[in-house]
């Protein structure tokens, strides 16, 4: 899928003249998602971005016989799972940047707005997962292992963009099953989410409308 040796070259020529356009890496260095060896977070995010379009997840594709190109298993999931990452910060600064673009397609009087969109987020296959809670789901009145995913996003009412997220875990012990890991510094971004996560959506989207408005 992709090689090591082409690092510089690994999408599609129509999806990478998109992340050029968008400035993709820019933000990412600039939301200080960056590595001083190894592969770079630029060619881990593409390849990670690359499995969209294969219909494989991370598993299946080192299974297959295009393994030998790609970086270990350990080194995609460090890269996901490092607390350190600001992922708030990069999605909030590529929608701003990708928002201006698009508003420039209509007239400056036509009306914009701010969604919250509450969905569930199933993992109900998981056990260990960090702040994994027992949810229910008032769409299909079930209750289900997993998250509530919190989504603010920017809409022209044509266009939507999602600006800001948050998954949500239980604030009551008896319905969370597991809780924060103990070895996480509790000054990066990664430990902040967590508690976030025990907030409820009241608590959260004041903040998040404030964050989104004062970037815009």
């Amino acid at each position: 899928m992709i090689a090591n040796y082409t690092q510089k070259n690994q999408l599609p020529e129509e999806i990478k003249a998109k992340f050029d356009e968008l400035q993709v890496l820019k933000h990412l260095r600039q939301a200080g998602i960056v590595k001083s060896f190894g592969f770079s977070c630029g060619y881990l995010f593409q390849l990670v971005f690359r499995l969209i379009f294969t219909q494989k997840n991370w598993f299946r594709l080192l299974e297959s016989h295009k393994a030998a190109d790609l970086p270990g298993k350990d080194t995609v999931y460090r890269f996901l799972n490092y607390p350190k990452f600001a992922w708030r910060r990069f999605l909030l600064a590529l929608s701003v940047f990708t928002i201006t673009k698009v508003s420039r397609l209509t007239r400056a009087n036509h009306t914009k707005v701010l969604i919250v969109d509450d969905s569930s987020f199933y993992r109900d296959r998981s056990k260990k997962v960090e702040l994994l809670a027992h949810c229910f789901d008032h769409a299909k009145k079930r209750h289900y292992k997993g998250f509530r995913m919190l989504t603010l996003g920017w809409s022209d009412g044509t266009t939507f963009m999602p600006v800001d997220f948050s998954l949500l875990s239980s604030s009551k012990e008896k319905t969370r099953i597991n809780g924060i890991d103990s070895t996480i510094d509790k000054r990066c971004s990664g430990y902040k989410r967590r508690v976030e996560a025990l907030q409820t959506a009241p608590e959260q989207i004041p903040n998040m409308v404030t964050c989104s408005g004062q970037r815009n």
